[in-house]
């Protein structure tokens, strides 16, 4: 499976990189093949000063070798070997209005035949639009529903949990859903997982440039530009802190320029910073906590 897989996958970066180039409609994306000294490789796909993306990247993979012994035993693997393959996207948009975002698809063998599939799509918006908001979550939520009932909830609630930033008690963004290590079991088969997974990273374009076109062309002040600095430092510390893919890929000599490609090429750390009572950053700031219910827009509990 893993052929077709990995096939899918590097197909799926070219269509989301034209769709991307696209929605821009100035800047490019440059590649760089690479290789992974224990087995395997990928292409890093970079997209810079454009009219809309400042700095963003859809980076493919494909490798296998035998994982550290730290790394096999956090991933409860008995035999070290592995492949994985996958798809990880992050994109700094210029204009504070427009929201960064996250998505990421993968598939992972283990050495003892074990397989799974992880990803997700999330949103960092620097000022907070509740019907934007609300968008975004019900396209996730018709992608989940067209699978299984319990995926969005489950999946929500799992993005909540994971992208939160536990020194600043808040959350990354307004989440999104989030995924890891869907195996077979009764009457979901491996081939199903792969559907799933198909489906939501087609779901990634349509929903995020939609959002892009909404908010390109507002303009913004100088203060406002540096309220995305501030948010853009809490994305880095994210991570660089808390991110277990950031790790791994790390851990397992992948490609540090392609593993950071996540970070924002500028941000700020403002000390004791906290926005004014009653700005839209504070309004923005509330809602970066765990638990909001955003396709029906109320906060559970």
């Amino acid at each position: 499976m893993k052929e077709d897989v990995q096939q899918w996958f590097k197909n799926f970066q070219e269509r989301l990189c034209q769709s991307l180039e696209t929605c821009d409609g100035i800047a490019k994306f440059q590649e760089d093949i690479w290789d992974r000294p224990g087995g395997g490789g990928g292409a890093a796909r970079v997209i810079q000063n454009g009219a809309v993306f400042e700095k963003g990247g859809v980076n493919f993979s494909a490798v296998e070798g035998v994982l550290h012994e730290k790394a096999a035993k956090a991933l409860l693997m008995p035999d070290p070997h592995f492949f994985a393959t996958g798809v990880s996207v992050v994109i700094h948009p210029e204009n504070p209005h427009v929201p960064i975002t996250h998505m990421n698809v993968r598939y992972f063998e283990a050495g003892n035949g074990e397989a799974w599939f992880g990803g997700g799509i999330d949103l960092t918006p620097i000022y907070v639009y509740e019907e934007q908001g609300q968008y975004f979550h019900q396209q996730l939520k018709n992608t989940c529903d067209r699978f299984q009932p319990t995926y969005y909830p489950e999946f929500k609630k799992w993005a909540d949990d994971y992208f939160y930033i536990p020194h600043r008690e808040e959350t990354r963004g307004i989440g999104g859903i989030f995924f890891d290590r869907l195996t077979p079991k009764e009457n979901i088969t491996l081939e199903d997982r792969f559907d799933f997974v198909q489906a939501v990273a087609d779901t990634f374009a349509p929903t995020y440039t939609h959002l892009v076109n909404l908010n390109r062309d507002k303009p913004y002040s100088p203060q406002e530009k540096e309220w995305q600095l501030i948010r853009r430092g809490r994305y880095a510390e994210f991570n660089l802190v808390n991110d277990r893919g950031t790790k791994f890929g790390l851990e397992t000599n992948g490609r540090t320029e392609s593993i950071l490609m996540s970070l924002p090429p500028l941000a700020s750390w403002h000390y004791s910073h906290a926005p004014a009572p009653g700005t839209p950053e504070a309004a923005s700031l509330a809602c970066f906590t765990k638990g909001i219910d955003w396709v029906n827009m109320h906060a559970n509990g």
